[in-house]
């Protein structure tokens, strides 16, 4: 086995079961992106980033997630569509065949961590198959010095072969991509699809059972960042929401922009140490702090370039409209050292109504917060498809039910609790649809939103009027600064009121409908945070 770069002297990945490979361990990122050009895995932009294709998968797929049901996962983990079991017999199989399928090729190797919080700092050692899958690495999860790696020993493991494809019949996957997390062996394994964000997503969903089960602490999907008084705030919100771009906010410092801890202690801290954005239509105007961190060091995925010339063409969503860009946390300039926050203040619910009827801006009780948490709710806009034209709900419980492996009645009772012991205000923001529904009225203006979690942050809504929507009995301001006054009650924006009445009932129906299945778990202050509609329809 021939073996580069730094490591600990003992480390070996012929424990892991890879022989006679060529290993590049930690590898600096210019020396892998300089690797992948070579390699014609990667091209070079204007900016000195590089741009790579992750070839078949350009996102998640959820259906091809599964967890090892074992002793410690069999009576803990919320079994179903989202977290789907996988034996043990088939898990040891098909790693086998990974592991053998890397030996002999030249792979490359991460020691990293995740948590910043030391006190739940977990070590992992992330092997994958091509360089900039390594280099993803780097950027996502935090970064141990050089003197930590000379003794560093992993407690997960991450393998991600992309080359290698299951076979169903005999390794029970569903088709030939797969992600697999082993509790027991604390190995995840990826293979069958280049999508960066299955290696980050492997550890993350890992930790969302680990802290909130074993370590009382929550665990969030989640971005944060801290005021100049040092007040935390917290964006939940899927994706496409602006959970990343909201929290870039160049008078707060970072802490992260995706995943969290929420500890016993009340610190809030970073999962990762980097930031993996979206970014369709990115621009300097619109996202400064994102744009300039394209920069070497940073890795495209799935983007375009202008006709002619190596520019990114943001615009560009030919690909896929889920193209992105990963970089370490660094290339912001506002970001929080240590990426550990206290004090949180107010949590942002992030959500994109594409029927229009949800408030820009509304305050939750404790009872609405929670249910709001569980539903999770955001809306899709339906395909291109001729005579397709009305959007679709999507609800993730907790903002993140793809991650989430306990009940999701679990994080929301103990974000319940942390939210009234630290007295935390909670507000529901719709970056979505104003005026109209998707295809008549217009998305919500950014400059708006900013505005109005800028007032909040400052304190500008404590003493001002609330009126409270009918339909969501949802607390919304009949002022706010640098926002016009018609655009904060909804119902003002629609020319047709009887069309927002009609839509916004459907909406509450659909809400209902899908808290069904967390009814039975659910308090009687949650349930009274429920929807409820205008009688008269």
């Amino acid at each position: 086995m021939t073996q580069n770069g730094i490591k600990n002297p003992n480390a070996s990945l012929e424990d892991l079961g890879i022989k006679n490979a060529t290993v590049n361990w930690n590898i600096s990122p210019a020396d892998l992106a300089k690797k992948s050009i070579e390699l014609n895995m990667a091209t070079e932009n204007s900016t000195g980033a590089i741009n790579v294709r992750t070839g078949k998968f350009t996102g998640r797929s959820p259906k091809d997630r599964f967890i090892v049901k074992d002793s410690i996962t069999e009576d803990a983990i919320w079994w179903g569509d989202i977290n789907i079991p996988f034996s043990s017999e088939a898990f040891d199989k098909l790693y086998n065949d990974v592991v053998e399928y890397l030996s002999g090729k030249e792979v490359w190797t991460r020691d990293a961590y995740a948590c910043a919080d030391p006190k739940f700092r977990m070590n992992l050692r992330v092997t994958t198959e091509y360089p900039w899958l390594n280099m993803f690495a780097y950027n996502m999860f935090l970064r141990p010095t050089e003197q930590e790696i000379e003794t560093f020993d992993p407690e997960w493991n991450v393998i991600d072969a992309p080359g290698f494809l299951a076979d169903p019949e005999v390794h029970g996957t569903r088709q030939e991509n797969f992600a697999i997390l082993n509790f027991t062996r604390k190995i995840a394994i990826v293979g069958g699809t280049g999508y960066t964000g299955e290696i980050k997503k492997g550890i993350f969903s890992a930790l969302n059972f680990i802290l909130p089960h074993q370590k009382d602490t929550l665990s969030m999907h989640c971005s944060a960042n801290v005021g100049e008084d040092g007040d935390t705030a917290i964006f939940f919100g899927l994706s496409g929401t602006g959970k990343t771009t909201l929290s870039a906010d160049p008078k707060r410092k970072l802490i992260g922009d995706d995943e969290h801890g929420w500890s016993a202690d009340n610190t809030v801290f970073n999962f990762e140490g980097g930031c993996y954005a979206k970014c369709i239509d990115l621009s300097a105007e619109k996202e400064p702090d994102i744009f300039a961190a394209v920069k070497p060091g940073a890795l495209l995925e799935n983007v375009t370039y202008k006709e002619g010339t190596n520019e990114v063409d943001y615009e560009d969503g030919s690909i896929t409209e889920n193209t992105r860009v990963s970089y370490p946390i660094h290339h912001i300039d506002n970001i929080q050292p240590g990426s550990i926050g206290h004090n949180p203040k107010n949590i942002f619910f992030l959500t994109a109504d594409a029927f229009g009827v949800l408030p820009p801006l509304s305050k939750l009780t404790p009872g609405q917060a929670a249910f709001q948490f569980i539903s999770g709710y955001t809306a899709k806009v339906a395909g291109t498809e001729a005579g397709v034209t009305e959007p679709q709900t999507a609800f993730s419980a907790c903002y993140g039910a793809p991650f989430m492996p306990l009940h999701p009645t679990k994080y929301a009772e103990m974000l319940s609790t942390k939210m009234q012991d630290a007295g935390v205000n909670v507000w529901l923001v719709n970056t979505g649809w104003t005026g109209g529904p998707y295809g008549v009225g217009e998305r919500m203006k950014l400059k708006y939103t900013r505005a109005m979690i800028t007032a909040v942050l400052d304190g500008e809504l404590d003493n001002v009027t609330f009126e409270t929507d009918p339909v969501f009995q949802l607390s919304m301001p009949t002022t706010c600064p640098n926002v016009p006054d018609e655009v904060l009650n909804p119902r003002n924006t629609w020319e047709d009121k009887d069309a927002y009445d009609q839509k916004a009932n459907l909406l509450a129906k659909k809400f209902n409908e899908n808290f069904e299945q967390f009814a039975d778990n659910a308090s009687q202050e949650i349930l009274d945070g429920a929807p409820k509609g205008f009688a008269k329809i």
